[in-house]
């Protein structure tokens, strides 16, 4: 019952962030950028920006210096590991049966050779290539369109589509219906904020240069957002490192 409320809970709080940021359009906004909520998008832009300067980045700086390249690696295998099963459920659901074939059998070796995913052996022996599938991106194959774009606090950019996808791959991860106990009820709380912070290390130099070149911050991480999502739609090559969230 706990995690139901969860799941509900997440699609509600999308819906409603959704709906505040529509009741505060602004009509002067370029229409080529799909950014009608541009002024409201900005002052979350930089409350998130003023949040990962005072944490996030310290946080991810120091993660880095703390752990060597090869535990930092292993992290981050088990952890995309652990995404597998929300990976192939997209497979399925976008009706390509040959990804979802190698996504199987990539959670396969690498959960039992890797051990646990720690090491990405299905990919290190030039065999299996990982992949990134998630709902947002299944609906943009049925040909949903994108909507507007958000800025979300904390969460970074997205739009209603993203969103939805969002709340919909929480209810596809199996570990969501695991009763941790009062024990380890801190075990997805951990794993989720490891991730985070991962993420963050990986994009600390890629992040910094584009803020160094870019005239405007926010319209370069819109664009490179939108056009990072659209590719990942069309399968092409997406480099999320180059996507934090802001």
């Amino acid at each position: 019952m706990n995690e139901t409320l969860r799941l509900a809970s997440r699609v509600l709080t999308g819906l409603v962030l959704t709906l505040m940021l529509a009741g505060c359009a602004h009509t002067g906004a370029d229409p080529e950028a799909n950014d009608p909520y541009e002024k409201t998008n900005r002052a979350i832009f930089g409350f998130n920006m003023a949040l990962d300067r005072a944490v996030m980045k310290p946080v991810a700086k120091g993660y880095r210096k703390a752990l060597p390249d090869w535990t930092r690696s292993g992290i981050r295998s088990f952890l995309d590991n652990l995404s597998t099963p929300i990976i192939l459920v997209n497979d399925v659901l976008q009706g390509d049966m040959a990804a979802a074939d190698v996504t199987f059998a990539r959670f396969c070796e690498n959960t039992l050779f890797g051990p646990l995913g720690f090491r990405d052996v299905a990919r290190t022996q030039g065999k299996l290539e990982a992949r990134s599938e998630d709902f947002g991106q299944t609906l943009g194959v049925w040909g949903v369109k994108e909507g507007p774009y958000l800025m979300i606090p904390l969460l970074g950019p997205s739009n209603p589509r993203d969103l939805t996808g969002r709340a919909v791959d929480f209810g596809f991860d199996p570990t969501t219906y695991i009763n941790w106990g009062d024990h380890l009820f801190w075990i997805p709380y951990a794993t989720g904020t490891i991730d985070v912070i991962d993420q963050r290390s990986r994009s600390l130099e890629a992040l910094d240069e584009l803020q160094k070149t870019s005239v405007d911050f926010y319209a370069s991480m819109r664009s490179l957002y939108r056009q990072n999502r659209d590719s990942a739609i069309r399968n092409g090559e997406v480099n999320v490192e180059d996507i934090p969230n802001f």
